[in-house]
């Protein structure tokens, strides 16, 4: 979603702080929607509608992007709260006396002298149809019965088939927290000296080569490492994404290596000490 797309002009106030706040995080965080929906759980489509203030948020999706921005998240609940209030308080406004007048007309638009139907003359009036004799009067009423029947039962199937449609949209709008997926592992760093060289006791010491894109272990044990030598990477959750490959440039421009953001074996050998 470009970052120029105004928001719409009817959001409440709360709402569009809400919406700018999150705007600035995901920006910050230089996730596209595609990663954004991957880290959260909330597919990339939903994310347009959040942050482009059609939607209102969920309460989970708020506290995912807060963690994987390294966000505290209280302060962007205690905002979502009172823009849901708002944002219910909105659906549940009864229409004005303006918007009232304006069905009206639509209902019963006022006739013109232009559009006033013609008269008829009286020379092409086509013959009155002859009324029916007394004795098909019980069929007449018969057909009659059975296409009012018909017509019931025509209303009564495309409800059937409305609340099908609405039930199966319901569905997929739901469907980012029912088929979300797993979360990932969760990492704790344990930083200790192991025979003189920094371990976070994450992946055993390895020194693969990995790079932006990665998972696992080895980049949760480079973020360990990263965050001991004074340089954010966000959160540790075995991730490359943009924040670590930030921090990993950053730290080998420290260490004088080429900063490419790819940890090779001269890089774990800095990192590690």
């Amino acid at each position: 979603m470009p970052r120029s797309k105004t928001l719409p002009a009817e959001l409440d106030p709360s709402a569009r702080q809400l919406v700018t706040r999150l705007r600035r995080l995901k920006d910050h965080s230089e996730l596209t929607m595609r990663q954004l929906a991957a880290k959260t759980g909330y597919s990339a489509k939903s994310w347009e509608r959040y942050l482009g203030g059609t939607s209102l948020p969920p309460r989970e999706a708020v506290e995912a992007l807060a963690r994987i921005t390294g966000t505290d998240p209280v302060p962007l609940l205690a905002l979502h709260e009172i823009a849901a209030d708002s944002w219910d308080g909105r659906r549940a406004r009864p229409a004005g006396p303006q918007q009232d007048e304006q069905r009206a007309g639509e209902q019963e638009p006022p006739t013109s002298p232009t559009t006033r139907p013609l008269a008829v003359p009286a020379a092409h009036t086509p013959p009155r149809a002859p009324e029916p004799a007394p004795g098909r009067f019980p069929h007449i009423a018969l057909t009659a019965g059975i296409a009012a029947l018909a017509v019931a039962l025509s209303a009564v199937l495309l409800l059937v088939l409305r609340l099908d449609d609405d039930a199966g949209q319901a569905a997929v709008t739901a469907s980012p927290r029912t088929t979300a997926v797993s979360p990932p592992p969760s990492y704790t760093c344990h930083i200790a000296r192991v025979d003189g060289r920094w371990s976070a006791g994450i992946n055993k010491g390895g020194n693969t080569e990995i790079g932006y894109g990665a998972t696992g272990a080895d980049v949760a044990e480079a973020q360990c490492l990263l965050r001991r030598a004074g340089i954010s990477p966000g959160g540790i959750d075995g991730m490359f994404g943009p924040l670590t490959l930030r921090a990993v440039k950053t730290f080998q421009d420290r260490a004088g290596l080429t900063a490419d953001g790819i940890l090779g074996p001269r890089s774990w050998k800095a990192l590690r000490g």
